[in-house]
């Protein structure tokens, strides 16, 4: 079984936000996949199906961003989840907008939920996609900034990208668990 999470804060406020690309590409996920995002346990909105002939649990975690950590943990505690066959979908400041990189073990890159899950867990051993936001054009990066950023809408203009980036997202999901991180990581890095 795998247990892929993606990152965002609940709320409708929130919905079209840079910092919640993990709960765009999981929700695309969902619907491609006629998994319904229906139920709630251990604080996330959680879905059960088969991919590819693969049993996966899908959600999200409706605690904010920084507290992800406590709402992965219970559910992978929940459905006996190991950390191999956990996948963290989130943003990447560091990206550019539409890029994605796939990794297994690194460090958070001072991604606040990234952090949260490797805190609760205790390990940094599962797998991430990275799903490339851009950076604001700004003087001196003053973190009140990069909140404001990540915490605003994607542009019209961002629009097409973020399509075509959600649509890789999921055929990279697919591609992780049928085939593995490294013919994965070959395929969308």
């Amino acid at each position: 079984m795998k247990l892929i999470v993606g990152l965002g804060n609940p709320g409708k406020g929130y919905s079209n936000n840079r910092h919640n690309i993990g709960f765009l590409c999981l929700n695309h996920f969902a619907r491609l996949n006629r998994i319904a995002l229906d139920k709630k346990q251990a604080k996330a909105r959680v879905g059960t199906g088969r991919v590819a002939g693969i049993e996966v649990v899908l959600a999200k975690p409706q605690t904010y961003m920084n507290a992800s950590g406590t709402s992965v943990v219970q559910l992978m505690q929940k459905y006996a989840v190991v950390p191999d066959d956990l996948i963290v979908i989130h943003d990447d400041l560091d990206l550019p907008l539409g890029k994605i990189r796939l990794r297994k073990g690194s460090r958070s890159g001072g991604h606040k939920g990234a952090d949260s899950i490797i805190s609760s867990l205790g390990t940094r051993d599962f797998t991430r996609i990275r799903v490339g936001i851009s950076r604001p054009q700004v003087e001196g990066e003053e973190e009140s900034c990069i909140i404001d950023y990540v915490l605003g809408d994607f542009t019209s203009e961002d629009k097409p990208i973020l399509e075509n980036t959600i649509q890789r997202v999921s055929q990279a999901i697919v591609s992780l668990i049928t085939e593995g991180l490294a013919a994965a990581m070959n395929q969308f890095n």
